[in-house]
C-alpha cells in the first residue's frame, strides 16, 4: 500500500537491495511492483553484498544475483544496478571481474544502466579513473549531502565530468539526523553523534523535526 501510495503522488524511484532484510526488501517490493506500469516506474537494485560481512564480487555470483533480484522483483529488467558498497571488496575485482560482467548483462538486456556504491568517495573516483567512460552510468554516494556533511558537492564537477549520473542517499545520514539517533553500530565520532543530539533536542524545544529539516537541506539543491 506504501509504494502505491508514493507512486500516486508522483514518486517513481524505487531502491533495494538483495542484502536489505536478506531478500525480504525484494520480494515485498515485487509484490508491490506488479500492480505499476512498468515503463512509468525506475528499479533500481544492487549486487556483491549479501550479509554484514559477506561479499562476492566474482562475475559469477554477480550474475546469478541479478536473475534472483528479477525473479524476487517480478520484472522482466532492472533499471539500475549497482555494485554494492565497493570499498569492503577489490576495487580491481570491481574494474577487471564484476563491471564486465554487469556489461554482459547489459548487452543482454536484463539491465538498462549500470553503477556503483560506497561511502568514500575516493572508492567511486578509483574506479571511474581506470575504466573507459560509459562503463558506468551512475554512481551512487550516501552521507556525504546533509546537514553535517556537504562533501559530495565538491565532487559533483568531477562526476559531471565522467558523464555519469549522481544518487545522493540517506539524507539523514543513517539515522544521524533523528530524534530517535543512529543505531549502535554508526560510524560517526562521539563528538559528532553529541552535536547530532543536541542540535535534535533544540528542533524539539522548538517543535521543530530535525528529520524534516535534514530532508529538506538535501532536496533544495537536486
Amino acid at each position: 500500500a506504501s509504494v502505491h501510495e508514493a507512486f500516486k503522488l508522483g514518486i517513481n524511484f524505487f531502491d533495494t537491495s538483495p542484502f536489505y532484510g536478506s531478500t525480504k526488501s525484494e520480494t515485498v517490493l515485487g509484490k508491490a511492483l506488479k500492480d505499476l506500469p512498468r515503463d512509468k516506474i525506475i528499479v533500481s537494485t544492487k549486487v556483491g553484498r549479501h550479509g554484514q560481512e559477506f561479499f562476492d564480487f566474482s562475475a559469477e555470483r554477480v550474475a546469478a544475483s541479478v536473475r534472483e533480484s528479477l525473479g524476487r522483483l517480478q520484472i522482466p529488467y532492472i533499471d539500475i544496478i549497482q555494485c554494492h558498497d565497493i570499498e569492503f571488496g577489490s576495487l580491481d575485482q570491481i574494474i577487471n571481474e564484476t563491471l564486465p560482467a554487469l556489461q554482459q548483462l547489459k548487452a543482454q538486456g536484463l539491465v538498462r544502466f549500470v553503477g556503483i556504491t560506497a561511502l568514500p568517495l575516493k572508492a567511486l573516483q578509483y574506479v571511474l579513473d581506470r575504466v573507459p567512460q560509459g562503463t558506468v552510468d551512475v554512481i551512487l554516494s550516501y552521507c556525504h549531502y546533509s546537514l553535517n556533511d556537504t562533501s559530495l558537492q565538491d565532487a559533483i564537477p568531477y562526476f559531471l565530468e565522467k558523464q555519469v549520473g549522481i544518487i545522493s542517499a540517506s539524507p539523514l545520514s543513517m539515522g544521524l539526523l533523528t530524534h530517535q539517533g543512529p543505531p549502535e553500530w554508526h560510524p560517526a565520532p562521539p563528538e559528532l553523534k553529541e552535536a547530532a543530539a543536541a542540535a535534535a533536542a533544540c528542533c524539539r524545544d522548538q517543535g521543530v523535526d530535525l528529520s524534516k529539516l535534514a530532508l529538506q537541506f538535501a532536496v533544495k539543491n537536486p
